[in-house]
């Protein structure tokens, strides 16, 4: 067993969080297999940033710096080469749109077997396994590989685990970069899928739907979620109504998140929205229709207007506050 890369994406001078649940579960899945996880970084990282990476586990992080980074066709070359040159098995990533773009790429490069949206990995018998979730997340699909495997997790799929306060070795590489990596240029960069609110990191989210009736019931979510100190997140259906930011989006199209209180607002609980909240710690949902589906998986469901009971829960929660 040669071993694990996991690809870490920077931003500004730190780590993307998904990134870092990726780095975390690549040392542990080495842990049991009984190799080691290194991790690849791409563009302008200080030594101090790359060696950080070994506070999560990984042993070496491999770092091409005349790479461009945020673009997936170089970083496919620089993981590419990388995993011929040293012989790594798995390539892994912690989710997101770019580790989507990235991981197809290098998959086909490398004629692996490529697995996304994955919500578990396994060990068994010396190699590694891929689960995720199928048929709107009422199956479960296991992978296995023949040769090696590209793995790409879901959102928030991996947790971030410290491994302890350790420096990786940091190695600098040169890689030829293909024809086509040398004509992309990067004209503007911004936070992945454009938030700005870090919905998939508060711990607090009151998400509205059709049941607002208007964009503007949208007011009553933002002056609770502000009471709460929590972030608002929204449906697909109002969504691509134009009642709130795309960024804000929960579901099999939008974000997965796992919040310590997830408060939905007028949402019905179609099976598309509940695959991106159901890791929640805690659910309520607030609808009018007793028969909502999203109370059958709710820890606590309101039946009522939700009009009248958000504008009193916002005072309830000031006045708790003092």
């Amino acid at each position: 067993m040669s071993g694990i890369l996991a690809y870490a994406l920077h931003y500004e001078g730190a780590f993307n969080k998904n990134s870092l649940g990726g780095v975390s579960e690549a040392a542990r899945l080495a842990s049991e297999l009984g190799c080691e996880a290194h991790a690849v970084v791409i563009g302008d990282v200080s030594d101090g940033l790359a060696a950080s990476l070994g506070n999560y586990g990984v042993t070496k992080v491999f770092r091409a710096k005349d790479a461009p980074e945020g673009l997936a066709q170089p970083v496919v070359d620089v993981m590419a080469s990388i995993m011929d040159e040293g012989g790594h098995d798995y390539a892994l990533f912690g989710g997101g749109l770019l580790g989507f773009e990235i991981g197809a790429g290098l998959a086909a490069r490398l004629n692996a077997g490529v697995t996304m949206e994955v919500t578990q990995v396994n060990v068994e018998d010396g190699k590694l396994t891929a689960e995720r979730p199928i048929h709107g997340d009422s199956s479960i699909s296991t992978s296995r590989y023949k040769d090696r495997g590209i793995i790409i997790g879901r959102l928030n799929a991996f947790e971030i685990a410290a491994a302890g306060d350790s420096a990786a070795e940091v190695e600098d590489v040169t890689v030829e970069l293909s024809e086509a990596s040398q004509r992309l240029t990067m004209v503007t960069r911004g936070e992945q899928r454009g938030a700005d609110v870090d919905i998939e990191g508060a711990d607090i989210l009151v998400a509205g739907g059709r049941g607002l009736g208007k964009p503007e019931g949208f007011e009553l979510c933002e002056a609770l979620a502000d009471a709460l100190g929590g972030a608002v997140a929204a449906t697909r259906a109002v969504v691509d109504a134009g009642w709130y930011p795309y960024s804000t989006q929960i579901g099999q199209t939008g974000k997965t998140v796992s919040p310590k209180l997830y408060l939905a607002a007028g949402i019905s609980g179609a099976i598309q929205h509940k695959v991106g909240f159901q890791s929640s710690e805690n659910i309520v949902a607030i609808n009018k229709d007793s028969n909502a589906p999203i109370f059958e998986y709710s820890d606590l469901g309101i039946v009522g207007d939700l009009n009248k009971i958000l504008p009193k829960l916002t005072e309830a929660v000031k006045a708790k506050k003092g």
